[in-house]
């Protein structure tokens, strides 16, 4: 299906943000539709280089708009014809630069592909959820039928009123016209009471039938007022917590706001019709006037819906967030923050209207030492349509900063004690909604907050979010750390998912949420039965908590892998164990990445061997850590990486991707340097891309250690290869070649025998042309000829 055809069927959220893309004059949507077929199929990224090409499609487009013209004119269609010949005139100003319109067709073509993605992206999280969805989808009917139910009996109660004051102003004429004609003959007189008499029972009647009516619609509007405040509303602010911490739900106000304003406005009119019952009563009445016992009881319920109703309309929309913080709802002293309240009854009357004012906490709670803050800035706005997208009435606060108060709040006496990172704090909006008589003061809240002091406290702050927001439905509830409940493992899996999804756009499979089930828990046979812990989710082991591990992941993957991540080429969670039974089984070669379980922010691959005696056998290299991947992508230390088998001839091992993709198909794309001594990366790095062994060919011993001769879940952390250990208790050593000759280096040693055991101790003393061209002449050696020589570790790869 073509491009825009798949943009015009997406749901209104992404049809939003179409409109939103296409709201200027660079590419109207008039020209994008009319000529659509024709735009996707030119090469406009060539274009934008090729003024040749640029300058050809340029031409073709103008008379592509010359051919929707003439159309328009066979069609009558007086207002296309205008704007096509408008576009036309505006288009000629890059008959000089045609690149720049190229480059700018371009960008609004890469702009929907990226609606597409994340429509399509929703609709694969969705997936799962499909009867759930039905559902939801078909509540959202059955309230939209019921909406227009109201508006229906709103628009008959309409013409009921209009019915019934005609009906009273008859009797009324009637009336006065008997009492003026006091001449009149007994007979007359008596046939005159008699009409009367059955024009007021009448009226009687149906002012009855009115208020009756009138308390039929508040029933429905009851109806309506409770599935969107406890159900709809209560919905949305549970996607909305989930949506902080990287749940791709969608928080979007829209629809509710058209409901809010529906019933707002349904009821006002209904408090008009009991005005205009009142109005009438003022001027006709008699005894047991229905309206004057019923329609005060009435004008109060509707009162008190209305006032309902719009308390629940006041929320906030956007969460407190620091303009650089990775993290919503994690806030620093001293730093500027930003926040948007909206109010969901949408009357253009109260523009700039109602003012809001930010205060901070309410009552100091029982904790001892609980800080208190004064918010700066500009703690005052008011809502309006002109600072949302999408024409709501919102006050848009984006300068706000905290400040420590110099006296704490906290309880004195109080025996609950918090850290930094687990105080929560709420910051208040209140306002006033004043219309036609009404007055009601409003207040809504944020989600807690985390007030940190400093960077440092990032991490574990963005923890005690993750865990509220993951388990608290009470948005209120800012004593939640004093006693915090366990996770269970189907919530905390569909967290940790989450963040990955969240950074790259691909959440975690079942496989790698049981390899971090089965470190946490061990191996069990139902997971979904186990329970995690606050403390154990970011407490024990301090500072390298289960957190601190996990997070550190995720920023490596995010900074430095998020392509191959989203390529599904890093398997990434999975143990020792598992790697081997999936390697042991597959060809000489077969390597897979995976995340360090001991190393924070490290990723290791293995690959499969085979002994002299055809065994398989795994080997690993120490985790490579941002450290390593600022200097060199990491498809660039997979693409590079050696050995020096038998006969010291350099070999990568690394040869097809698991399960049996060749490396070259797997990576190739991500390949844009030359390889070698021509890699621009040289320069930047001390040592080759190159792991350097010398192998006794009788022993055959591999200068990688092997993984076999360790127990699953294990990881040694020191050895000749990081996670490698020695085996057999004989030290495995790496060689390196210096890359860059040093000229204040002196010549090489007479004694061979003391040159090698001084290179082995010391590989950067000695070039590579000092090694390599006196290889012939050096000795085949076992490693175990120097017991005495000190174990070396391979450390990192780069130093």
């Amino acid at each position: 299906m073509a491009q825009w055809e798949r943009l015009r069927q997406l749901p209104a959220v992404y049809t939003q943000q179409l409109h939103e893309l296409y709201d200027r004059d660079a590419l109207p949507m008039d020209v994008r539709h009319y000529l659509s077929a024709w735009i996707e199929k030119q090469e406009w990224e060539r274009a934008a280089r090729d003024q040749g090409l640029a300058m050809v499609l340029f031409q073709v487009l103008l008379e592509n708009l010359d051919i929707q013209h003439s159309r328009f004119v066979q069609e009558e269609s007086f207002l296309m014809q205008h704007n096509i010949r408008r576009y036309k005139h505006n288009f000629q100003r890059y008959q000089d630069d045609p690149m720049t319109l190229a480059s700018t067709i371009l960008w609004f073509l890469e702009k929907e592909k990226e609606i597409l993605q994340t429509a399509d992206l929703a609709e694969q999280v969705q997936f799962l959820q499909v009867e759930q969805e039905a559902m939801e989808m078909s509540g959202q009917q059955d309230l939209e039928r019921k909406m227009a139910g109201l508006r229906n009996e709103v628009q008959c109660m309409e013409h009921t009123m209009i019915c019934l004051e005609e009906q009273q102003d008859e009797f009324d004429f009637k009336y006065q016209t008997h009492m003026m004609e006091a001449r009149a003959e007994e007979v007359d007189k008596n046939q005159q009471t008699k009409v009367l008499q059955l024009l007021v029972n009448k009226l009687n009647e149906c002012r009855k039938s009115s208020l009756s009516d009138l308390s039929k619609l508040l029933d429905r509007t009851e109806d309506l007022i409770d599935t969107l405040v406890k159900k709809e509303l209560e919905e949305w602010q549970r996607r909305q917590q989930k949506a902080c911490i990287g749940a791709p739900d969608n928080v979007c106000l829209d629809q509710l706001e058209k409901w809010f304003t529906c019933v707002a406005t349904c009821l006002f009119q209904v408090r008009e019709f009991l005005g205009k019952l009142e109005e009438l009563v003022g001027k006709v009445s008699y005894d047991n006037d229905p309206v004057k016992t019923q329609r005060p009881a009435l004008q109060k319920r509707a009162d008190a819906l209305l006032k309902h109703l719009i308390k629940s309309a006041f929320v906030v929309e956007t969460q407190p967030s620091m303009p650089q913080g990775k993290s919503p709802l994690v806030l620093r002293t001293n730093v500027q923050f930003s926040v948007r309240t909206r109010f969901l009854v949408k009357f253009p009357e109260l523009n700039h209207s109602m003012k809001v004012n930010v205060s901070m906490d309410g009552e100091s709670p029982k904790i001892k030492g609980y800080r208190r803050f004064n918010v700066l800035g500009t703690k005052s706005k008011a809502l309006n349509m002109a600072e949302s997208q999408s024409g709501g009435m919102v006050a848009d606060f984006r300068h706000l900063t905290l400040k420590e108060q110099k006296c704490g709040g906290g309880v004195k006496g109080c025996d609950i004690s918090l850290s930094v990172t687990e105080e929560l704090h709420i910051i208040y909006f209140d306002t006033v909604f004043e219309m036609k008589g009404l007055s009601i003061e409003l207040q809504a809240s944020s989600l807690p907050v985390v007030v940190i002091s400093n960077s440092s406290q990032q991490q574990s702050a963005w923890a005690s979010v993750l865990w509220f927001n993951m388990l608290s439905q009470d948005t209120k509830d800012i004593m939640f750390f004093a006693n915090s409940p366990a996770a269970s493992w189907p919530q905390f899996r569909e967290m940790l998912s989450w963040q990955f999804l969240f950074a790259t756009r691909r959440g975690l499979n079942d496989a790698q949420l049981e390899m971090i089930a089965h470190k946490l828990f061990g191996k069990q046979q139902n997971y979904d039965i186990c329970k995690v812990a606050w403390s154990k989710f970011s407490k024990e082991n301090s500072p390298d908590t289960f957190y601190v591990w996990f997070d550190g992941i995720l920023v490596m993957v995010k900074t430095y892998l998020e392509d191959l991540w989203k390529d599904d080429l890093i398997i990434g969670f999975v143990s020792k164990g598992k790697e081997k039974s999936l390697l042991k089984k597959k060809q000489r070669g077969t390597f897979l990445l995976r995340f360090s379980e001991s190393v924070i922010g490290g990723i290791t691959f293995s690959w499969v061997d085979t002994t002299v005696t055809g065994e398989p056998e795994v080997k690993t290299v120490q985790p490579f850590t941002k450290v390593d991947l600022c200097q060199i992508p990491f498809h660039e230390i997979i693409r590079n990486f050696q050995i020096l088998e038998a006969e010291n001839v350099p070999e990568n091992p690394l040869l097809y991707l698991y399960p049996n993709t060749p490396k070259d198909e797997a990576f190739g794309k991500y390949y844009t340097v030359k390889c070698g001594a021509d890699s621009p990366y040289i320069k930047y790095i001390k040592t080759k891309l190159m792991f350097v062994s010398k192998e006794n060919t009788q022993e055959a011993k591999s200068p990688m250690s092997s993984d076999m001769a360790q127990g699953e879940g294990l990881e040694p952390k020191n050895g000749p290869c990081g996670e490698a250990a020695e085996q057999n208790g004989d030290p495995r050593l790496l060689e390196s070649y210096l890359e860059t000759p040093n000229p204040m280096l002196s010549g090489t040693a007479a004694n061979q025998d003391d040159e090698l055991l001084m290179y082995l101790n010391n590989p950067n003393l000695y070039l590579d042309s000092d090694i390599l061209q006196d290889e012939q002449m050096l000795p085949d050696f076992s490693l175990q000829a120097f017991p005495s020589l000190p174990q070396q570790s391979c450390g990192s790869m780069f130093q």
